[in-house]
């Protein structure tokens, strides 16, 4: 179904306007691949990811003069605007000076007449419709005759003007917005850490001593009844094979959440030795990410009777020295969470902590009564902190439909007004394609030996007479000698003409032909 767009409107495709170029690759040896602002300016989708700007000026490489003039590269002009074309699909952003890029680009070269920054919003809000374009099996990508094929809804040229400005003013405050929530999600962050740190450390519980600790330091292997991987057998969605499994994804926020649960089976004598009890802490100890080796989470007694993966391993505590809950709040706090990285860290892409290397984990430890208080504590301060963060990201949610929700208001001509005194969108299209046909006609008259007679410039009417027949604008315009510069002057002469009776206008949709009135 068709956008309802004004009526000053039109939809096309926006190959019918712009001149779509691809990308290309330099060699590979290229001596300036990997400088940057000694070459040509070179951008890959990379370049974009993450990229809050309208404007790129250069990517992280640039091209030599030699590797650009040894690949299929294009100088893609300032102004154009850039869309990636795979991997993935979507990303854009407008060329501040001209530039090169790979080959995961579509770039539009855009006519008078077009806004790039409206242009450059207008693509955001279709990149839906740019990825259900894509074809491809390993990846998708928007080959250069489906890009020219995407729509285009065509406002105005001053109402794209306004609308462009309209919504560079609007998400720029929406930007501000997302980015002071996402600085309340770090001070969030920060506060817990905070909290861990003070906890283990004694300070968050001082005036329950009085200020006088009586802390005590063993290895975690001295406090610990058990320590134990999990089963290596794989598990599946299927409820019938056998019991629960806990896994990695149950691991989160220092509890174990039995949303998402897998089932394994096992014999009699390895459910005994693996089956989890209330108060058991499980532990990651391989991942790829650095973050999640040595999260910690302590069992409640909804999932007492599960399995555990091999990827975790369960520690269970002598709870006549250590409460668990202190236990895993003390593997969660800052301090231990940089000798956990420190120890996992590898260089083969999966991080591992081993049971010998928690065991040796020296612990700081109060006796059980302050043990229990720094629980409650750490819960209420984190009890709050929780419902804070439950705000931020709620606020965070509705700001982030913000941005799809102006710009589909702008593209259905809801975002601004619209003023009646503006040159509709259908001569806008009729003159941008002018200009694109007597291009093509100075083109193919430069690339031929037979000389062509040409009429005498500016003369519209000697022309028509001459012909004494229909004639397109297209037609006219070429025949009658005017360039892309003086396309304003060859539309006011047909208006004056027209007025004047001397010609006629037909209209049929959006093509206007001229016809010459008999002597």
């Amino acid at each position: 179904m068709s956008p309802s767009i004004p009526q000053s409107w039109l939809i096309c495709e926006i190959g019918e306007v712009a001149q779509v170029l691809s990308g290309g690759t330099p060699p590979s040896k290229d001596p300036a691949n990997f400088a940057t602002d000694r070459g040509v300016p070179w951008i890959t989708p990379a370049d974009l990811s993450g990229y809050g700007e309208i404007y790129i000026a250069r990517g992280s490489r640039d091209l030599s003069r030699k590797g650009y003039a040894a690949c299929s590269a294009t100088m893609i002009p300032a102004g154009s605007v850039l869309f990636s074309s795979r991997a993935p699909v979507g990303y854009v952003a407008i060329a501040s000076n001209d530039v090169t890029t790979n080959q995961g680009f579509k770039s539009f070269v855009l006519p008078d007449g077009l806004d790039n920054r409206y242009v450059y919003f207008y693509l955001r809000h279709i990149k839906p419709i740019a990825e259900n374009m894509a074809t491809g099996t390993t990846f998708k990508e928007l080959s250069g005759s489906a890009a020219a094929r995407l729509p285009l809804i065509l406002a105005p040229t001053e109402e794209q003007k306004r609308i462009a400005e309209k919504l560079d003013a609007l998400l720029a405050r929406v930007g501000a917005c997302r980015e002071r929530l996402n600085r309340v999600m770090l001070i969030i962050k920060r506060f817990r850490e905070a909290v861990l740190a003070g906890a283990v450390s004694g300070e968050l519980t001082e005036a329950f001593t009085f200020g006088n600790m009586n802390w005590s330091t063993r290895p975690l292997g001295q406090l610990l009844k058990d320590i134990r991987y999990g089963t290596a057998k794989k598990s599946t969605y299927d409820k019938n094979v056998g019991l629960p499994v806990i896994r990695i994804p149950n691991i989160v926020d220092r509890r174990v959440d039995p949303t998402d649960l897998k089932y394994g089976h096992l014999d009699e004598q390895e459910i005994e030795t693996l089956s989890l009890r209330d108060g058991d802490v499980l532990v990651i100890r391989s991942n790829g990410s650095l973050d999640l080796v040595g999260r910690a989470a302590v069992v409640g007694p909804e999932v007492q009777g599960y399995l555990f993966a091999g990827y975790l391993i369960r520690l269970r505590a002598d709870t006549s020295l250590i409460d668990p809950r202190y236990l895993c709040i003390y593997l969660s706090s800052p301090q231990v969470r940089r000798y956990i990285e420190q120890t996992a860290r590898s260089t083969s892409g999966v991080n591992n902590i081993n049971s010998g290397e928690l065991r040796a984990i020296v612990v700081r430890l109060p006796d059980l009564q302050e043990q229990y208080e720094i629980v409650r504590r750490t819960d209420a301060l984190f009890s709050f902190v929780d419902r804070l963060e439950l705000r931020a990201k709620s606020a965070l949610t509705q700001v982030e439909r913000l941005t799809p929700t102006l710009l589909a208001k702008a593209f259905s001509g809801e975002l601004v007004p619209q003023d009646p005194n503006d040159e509709p969108a259908s001569a806008l299209l009729e003159r941008i394609r002018n200009q694109r046909v007597y291009k093509t006609a100075k083109e193919k008259e430069k690339g031929s030996k037979v000389t062509i007679r040409k009429t005498k410039k500016w003369d519209v009417l000697s022309v028509l007479r001459e012909a004494n027949r229909a004639m397109s604008t297209e037609e006219l315009f070429v025949k009658s000698g005017f360039d892309e510069e003086s396309v304003d002057e060859f539309y006011e002469q047909v208006r004056k003409a027209w007025n004047s009776g001397e010609i006629q206008e037909q209209h049929e949709g959006i093509l206007v032909r001229l016809e010459a009135v008999k002597r």
